[in-house]
């Protein structure tokens, strides 16, 4: 979802887009909300009323999971022993929620047992468990260690667990390796896609394989599918955290996580987390709607920011807080951490933008940007990353040189598996893991010329042939007067909004620009278009395109790709849509 047509006829181009049309479904056909629903492939009623109102009795049975029960059982049972437990995090926002919901439940299930939580140190410590920190542990009496959003490859920990006598439950989702044999010898390996899984829905993120885990908890302490009604409430509000994790690795909003974040953002507005309530106060978000952009770009960032400029345990101690003092200083810490790393961020995104053009990294013929710096921050070249992307728009490798030793991330482009990438480098490396479009490595610096040629040419062999340009889909054509309040709200019933179940985007053809594009914001960064077709006039919203204001003349004949809004002004509700990009058919 959404349908991608490979018709060629329905593909045009923009100014700045190539646009690729899912359906050629027109105003004449049904009305626009059908039209939407038939580009994603929901023609049948039933599918589509599945689609729309989705119901927690979706979420699969977790013992579903491999090694989910064995898991539990080991845990519950460590619980009421009092064993001595460790919650082994991740400095993301995935990794710090998912250690939230695993905290919270085993409080809850067990309230006198000795649990704790680990967040290892982006910086000194690096991605997913350590030897060092292992022993550390296991010296400090740990019995169990439960990871969450990190551990599928982990084989030398896992080998080290069992020598100190750890009993140590892996739980992740990234990308597993490709045979059993390959797995961890942990206690448990509780990973939904791992290769002998038959889990109908591998695409967990890390919190949402916590909350499986703490649901079985739950079932398993109370004997039973029906718990005791505070656990059952707990496991309601759990869904919160579970949805940012979501929200935030960016993972595809279909099947169980289009679940998990639909309830969870309604949890989100109405938490009794102090933590939470006190960041959304330090958002500017106090009594506002909270959707998947304001999860993505006002709350993640800030609980990110710990982990990238400081230590991911504050923003795990926010979530885990019942001090109200407590809870509004560490929101405006994050905020404050947050505000810098914006800073560094321009900061290191300019220089590496002219490195990389310098370079040779951003022309026609060029395949990939890799890069080093001993200045550049490590908590923030994986942001760094994405903006190279999206600019030049070919993969880019941002490393921190730390003398003899290289660590960084990288991104990807649409089509282009980046750990399938870096796995045909792996002689050069000395690390690495992730996804299809987002991995961290590692590697000796004197490999560095090695393995950009060896990167580059992985690259070249498998990115898909074709331009270069992005492609957006348009779901269908729409005429302006269908853009109606009334249809626009429905269209928003399809959300929450993400990866893989994006924004509704039309075309409208015809239209006529009747005004000179008016600049928005302090710099002129943004215009707001007014247009018109069949005696009906609206403006649209055009984000980014201030430097575009000299070739939009009044009286041009444009076709635009819009994502429907509803602008709401003194109780006034409005269409207003963004303008996704243009195509200028006459002057």
């Amino acid at each position: 979802m959404p349908a991608v047509s490979s018709d060629p006829s329905r593909t045009s181009a923009g100014l700045t887009r190539r646009w690729r049309l899912a359906s050629d479904l027109g105003p004449g056909d049904s009305d626009v909300v059908g039209r939407v629903l038939a580009a994603r492939g929901l023609i049948d009623p039933d599918e589509a009323r599945a689609f729309l109102e989705p119901r927690l009795t979706d979420l699969h049975d977790p013992s579903l999971i491999p090694d989910l029960d064995r898991a539990a059982e080991r845990l519950l049972g460590a619980l009421r022993r009092r064993e001595p437990v460790v919650i082994w995090g991740d400095y993301d926002v995935d990794g710090v929620t998912a250690a939230a919901i695993l905290k919270h439940t085993a409080a809850a299930v067990a309230p006198d047992a000795p649990v704790r939580a680990y967040i290892p140190h982006r910086m000194d410590e690096g991605y997913g468990l350590n030897a060092d920190g292992l022993r550390a542990l296991a010296d400090d009496g740990a019995r169990v260690v439960v990871t969450v959003d990190c551990g599928v490859t982990a084989t030398d920990e896992a080998r080290l667990a069992r020598e100190l006598g750890v009993d140590l439950i892996v739980t992740d989702h990234h990308t597993p390796p490709s045979t059993e044999a390959d797995l961890p010898d942990a206690y448990a390996v509780v990973h939904p896609g791992r290769p002998d899984s038959a889990y109908p829905f591998p695409e967990l993120t890390g919190a949402g394989v916590a909350y499986k885990l703490a649901w079985r908890l739950a079932t398993l302490a109370a004997r039973s599918e029906r718990v005791p009604a505070p656990i059952r409430d707990l496991l309601i509000e759990m869904l919160a955290p579970a949805a940012m994790g979501t929200i935030a690795d960016v993972a595809p909003l279909v099947g169980e996580n289009r679940v998990i974040a639909r309830f969870g953002l309604r949890r989100v507005r109405a938490t009794p987390l102090l933590g939470l309530r006190a960041l959304i106060e330090a958002s500017g978000l106090a009594g506002e709607r909270i959707g998947t952009e304001e999860v993505g770009f006002r709350l993640a960032p800030r609980l990110n920011a710990c982990g990238r400029m400081g230590h991911a345990r504050e923003a795990l101690e926010l979530l885990l807080t019942t001090d109200p003092a407590r809870a509004a200083h560490l929101a405006q810490r994050l905020t404050r951490l947050n505000d810098e790393r914006r800073r560094v961020e321009s900061a290191i995104t300019t220089q590496a933008a002219r490195r990389a053009e310098d370079a040779g990294m951003t022309g026609d013929a060029a395949h990939a940007i890799v890069l080093a710096d001993p200045g550049w921050h490590a908590g923030v070249i994986g942001i760094v990353c994405s903006r190279l992307v999206e600019r030049f728009h070919v993969p880019a490798v941002l490393l921190q040189d730390a003398g003899d030793r290289l660590h960084g991330s990288c991104r990807s482009v649409d089509g282009l598996d980046i750990h399938a990438a870096l796995s045909d480098c792996r002689a050069h490396l000395t690390t690495f893991g992730g996804h299809a479009m987002a991995a961290g490595l590692s590697l000796a610096a004197d490999r560095l010329g090695a393995f950009t040629e060896a990167f580059t040419r992985a690259v070249e062999r498998r990115r898909p042939p074709g331009p270069r340009t992005p492609v957006i889909t348009v779901d269908c054509d729409a005429a302006l007067d269908e853009l109606t309040v009334p249809a626009v709200r429905r269209l928003t019933d399809l959300g929450p909004f993400g990866r893989g179940n994006p924004r509704p985007r039309v075309r409208l053809a015809g239209l006529r620009l009747t005004e000179p594009p008016r600049a928005l914001g302090a710099a002129g960064a943004h215009l707001k278009l007014t247009v018109g077709a069949g005696g009906r006039a609206m403006r649209l919203v055009a984000w980014g395109w201030g430097e575009r204001r000299a070739e939009l003349r009044t009286g041009a004949t444009i076709d635009a790709v819009v994502e429907p809004r509803i602008n709401a002004w003194r109780g006034v509700e409005t269409v207003e849509p963004h303008l996704s990009d243009l195509a200028v058919r006459d002057a």
